[in-house]
């Protein structure tokens, strides 16, 4: 089974999108979905709605990324554990071959391509950053993606972006799910950097594609610049020196 956690911040609407996604394809796929509402909203459907269980999590007060999908994976049943943003569509069942990809190749976690709605390849899949390469971007000389072309074969990629993350479920507990230090940004290039330290894959999967409507709220929000910055400065101070070797580096 598939364990899902997908965290609304007053997004029920993009919610109950994915979940509808999700439901065409659970007469072939046993999976569960873990919905938390990070704030108070009230959500256009309800969890008997959907062909597989729906447990919808309350949360007192607003959590951060990490200790939102932490608390879902302690709900959580399945051999697998899938951090899924509500923004995310999949036109076609992306797990089969994910799932057959990851084990075929012993990783710990995979993600799919993630494609902008106009189609273009997002930057979900890059190098570790550092001070060295973190320059170059504010330079204009790259950010550090890898260049791959949808279909392409599955590759080692260094660290995948949150908004689609399928683990191992075991390899999730193993290093302890995601640092909760982090309140917004960088967990995902954390974990899979700690993944990597411990000698577990991650894999990207550009043969799988799903859709991200991406709102850039970092762009436009001081707190949201604020919290961005100051994830990068923990993880840079965390990692940079001892970053692992990893498969494509």
């Amino acid at each position: 089974m598939i364990s899902i956690s997908v965290v609304s911040h007053g997004q029920g609407d993009l919610a109950g999108n994915v979940l509808a996604d999700l439901a065409r394809f659970a007469d072939s796929l046993p999976l569960e979905v873990i919905l938390t509402r990070n704030i108070p909203e009230r959500l256009p459907f309800s969890s008997e709605d959907f062909p597989y269980p729906v447990t919808v999590v309350a949360n007192a007060s607003p959590k951060g990324f990490g200790a939102n999908h932490n608390a879902a994976f302690r709900l959580a049943e399945g051999k697998w554990f899938c951090v899924l943003n509500p923004d995310i569509r999949m036109p076609e069942n992306p797990f089969a071959l994910l799932i057959e990809e990851i084990e075929r190749q012993r990783a710990a976690v995979i993600a799919p391509a993630v494609l902008s709605p106009a189609g273009q390849i997002e930057d979900s899949i890059r190098r570790f950053p550092t001070p060295f390469s973190l320059a170059n971007k504010l330079l204009g000389r790259g950010d550090g993606r890898y260049a791959f072309a949808v279909g392409d074969e599955t590759f080692p990629a260094d660290w995948v972006g949150g908004m689609f993350m399928l683990f191992r479920a075991e390899d999730y507990r193993r290093v302890g799910g995601f640092d909760e230090g982090f309140f917004l940004y960088y967990e995902d290039v954390d974990i899979c950097t700690r993944l990597w330290q411990g000698g577990h894959r991650v894999l990207a999967c550009p043969k799988v594609q799903v859709s991200h409507d991406a709102r850039r709220a970092s762009r436009r929000d001081f707190r949201y610049m604020r919290w961005h910055a100051g994830s990068m400065a923990r993880y840079l101070s965390k990692h940079w020196l001892r970053l692992p070797k990893t498969g494509n580096s």
